[in-house]
Formats: structure tokens, sequence, C-alpha cells
């Protein structure tokens, strides 16, 4: 369903029918996970297909009016109660240190914290500084997600990236000498000309950071991307089996190096797994705010209009930023829920898979699957086809 009129009490008390029943969403139970979207950034990388916008300062100041009036907007309809908050971009930080300052102070002035366990806020390497790292503590954030994609500068430089590898770890020790003890480092492989060799030394300098949490991601082509662009050109391949080898990799070094994989993308030093990842893995609702930005509530979808100009417009003028909203099914929850799960180290409750018997046998079989305590959870070769095995049950 595309509603571009939606408004949030619409978007939240739609009914529908399943099993002969009308089920309506639960705007009666608390929402535990936001999640905020800034999409601003110094510089456009080539293979980011997130919404996201070159910086203005201009337009900035209206943003950040705008995103926290957007949230006071959904707190009139929904009981809101986070315990964890998310940050994302774009690059958060892109903001000045004043206007970060107005939307935390803006987010903590509206909401009830006192359940409150994680708040990350996602930093790229050009965009720290230690008053600004200073700020983002004493505000209340205490997990940094720090944008590194590489310790390789020849490799930064293809990204697009405005950092190069001494910069990065500037950044890490920036963060870490303004208090926070929760810092996650992005990664990413399967880069056009990479070799094992740079995967290994940036694996290898990530780990003598001693961040508490990596994040680990293969390049994907994605639409609307130069990349992409100059993948279907024919300038960039991509090879599966190399990528299986990056993963394998990445899986040994880490682990040796004391970190629990505990999802397909994410290494975490134990005590330090990611609380609002883990929500989202596990089907939790979550309210969405700024452009582009998705919620899910109940079976109720929906999502912001992707143009931060239009989005603020409608919010400051008091309508609803709403582009789209869809209402979900048992099964479409179903089947989200199996993808997800299977992809972390708890895996999928055998129930959910209780469809699907010749396959979980097969997978069995191939040694990708094994059944631990009434969950079946991908083996080390099930996870390099993560992917692949999960599109069998959807």
């Amino acid at each position: 369903m595309n509603n571009n009129s939606a408004t949030v009490g619409d978007a939240v008390s739609v009914l529908f029918e399943t099993s002969g029943k009308l089920i309506a969403s639960p705007t009666d139970e608390i929402v535990r996970h936001l999640y905020a979207h800034i999409p601003f950034c110094a510089r456009i990388c080539p293979y980011c297909a997130f919404y996201k916008e070159l910086l203005d300062r201009s337009e900035t100041p209206r943003f950040c009016e705008a995103l926290v009036s957007e949230l006071r907007q959904h707190l009139q309809d929904l009981p809101v109660r986070p315990t964890t908050i998310y940050f994302g971009g774009g690059t958060p930080t892109a903001l000045t240190t004043a206007q970060l300052e107005f939307v935390l102070n803006g987010f903590r002035d509206a909401l009830d914290l006192s359940d409150l366990i994680e708040w990350t806020i996602e930093a790229n390497p050009g965009s720290v500084s230690a008053t600004k790292a200073t700020l983002l503590c004493r505000l209340g954030i205490n997990r940094i997600s720090l944008g590194v994609q590489s310790l390789d500068d020849d490799l930064l430089q293809l990204l697009g990236r405005e950092h190069n590898a001494e910069q990065a770890a500037q950044s890490f020790e920036i963060f870490r000498g303004a208090g926070f003890a929760n810092i996650n480092v992005d990664l990413m492989f399967g880069l056009p000309g990479q070799t094992l060799e740079q995967w290994r030394e940036t694996l290898e300098r990530t780990i003598a950071l001693s961040p508490e949490h990596i994040s680990t991601y293969c390049l994907t082509y994605e639409e609307d991307t130069e990349f992409f662009v100059r993948h279907a050109r024919g300038e960039f391949r991509q090879d599966s089996d190399a990528d299986a080898d990056f993963f394998q990799l990445t899986m040994s070094s880490l682990e040796d190096a004391g970190y629990e994989h505990y999802e397909i993308s994410n290494y975490a030093r134990p005590g330090f797994r990611s609380a609002h990842n883990r929500a989202y893995w596990s089907g939790a609702d979550y309210l969405g705010i700024g452009p582009s930005a998705f919620s899910t509530i109940g079976f109720a979808r929906w999502q912001n209009v992707t143009d931060f100009r239009q989005y603020s417009d409608a919010i400051l003028s008091g309508k609803s930023a709403i582009g789209s909203s869809e209402v979900l099914t048992e099964e479409m929850k179903r089947a989200e829920r199996i993808a997800l799960s299977l992809r972390t180290d708890a895996g999928a409750n055998a129930q959910l898979l209780d469809r699907f018997p010749n396959q979980t046998r097969e997978f069995v079989k191939l040694g990708l699957l094994q059944e631990r305590g009434g969950n079946f959870i991908l083996t080390r070769a099930g996870k390099a086809l993560a992917d692949s095995v999960a599109a069998e049950f959807v």
C-alpha cells in the first residue's frame, strides 16, 4: 500500500485480516528501539547506496529542527521509551558541534531515557575532533561506529574516502581519549584490486587498535552508485571465490584475536554485541526518524520521504513525512525472521523452519546447518553461503 498523504496515526492503526481475525498494530506496546537518519556527507562515496546528500551548511539548521520536531510528532501517537538509539547516515558527525548538541539535547528532553542501555552514533574519521567527541560522550552517546572501511591508503582513495589510514587511527584514539569504551570499526572487503595481503594487514592493524566491535562487509554493487555503473561497464568484477577467501580470513583472524562471530558481518568482544542490531535481527519493533528512515510497528511498516528538503518542509509545517506504507503479513514477518536469525550465532528456531523439512535435512546433510538446543545454526561452511541458504526458506 502506498499512501503519500498518510499520517503516523494512519500507519500504526491499520487493520488487516489474518487467519479470519482482524489484528491491529500494537500501538499500546512501548517502542524500545529508535533510529535517526542524518543524510549529510562531506563527500559522496561511489559505492554507497544509502540516502545521502552533500553537506550544505545553509540547510542543516532547518533539518536539525525538523528531526527533533518529527520525534515529538511521533510521541503524540506512540509510547516510546528506548533501550537503544542509533544515529546513522550519511555522516551524523558531519553536523557541527552546536548542531549535534541541539539534536542530542532535543532527543534527551523529549524522551524517557531511564531504560536506555546503548546510544550509537556513526562517525567518519574525516569529521572527528576532540571537542566533538567530548560533547558526544557528555550528552549520552556511549557507542561509536567508526567508518574506517580500510587501512590501506590506495584502497581508501579508490573508495572515495576523505581520510587516510593514519587519520583513521588518530580518530579512533580521539574517541578513546574522550572516554568511549565501546567503539565499533566498519571495514570492507572484496574491493576492486584488493589482495588478501592488504586485507590481512587491515585486519591486523584494526585488531591492534583493540576496538570492542568490528563489522566487516563484502562490497556489493548497488544500483544508483558509481561503482554499479563501473561494474556494468566491465571495469570492476565480482569474484565469489575470492570473496569467500576474504571471508574465511576474516573469521579466522578475528576469532583467533578473541572476537565472537555473532552475526555474519559482526564480531564483538564478550559483552559488546550490538544491542540495537540484535533487536533488528530478532524482529523487534523500531521507530525511524529522518528522511528515508523505515519504521516497523507491529504489522505496519512505513518509510519517510527520501528527500531532506521535502522532509523538513513537511515536518515543520506540522505534516507527516511518510512517503509510503504497507501492511505486513504473518508470512512476511516469518520470512524476515528466518533470514535474519539464520545470520546470527543463535540461529533460527526449529519451529520457524517446520514448513521446510526437506530443505533443512538437505542442508544438515551438506554440512551447512546443524541443530543445537532446538535451533538450526549455520556451520562455518554454511556462514559463507548464508544468503543462499536463507533464500531456500523464504
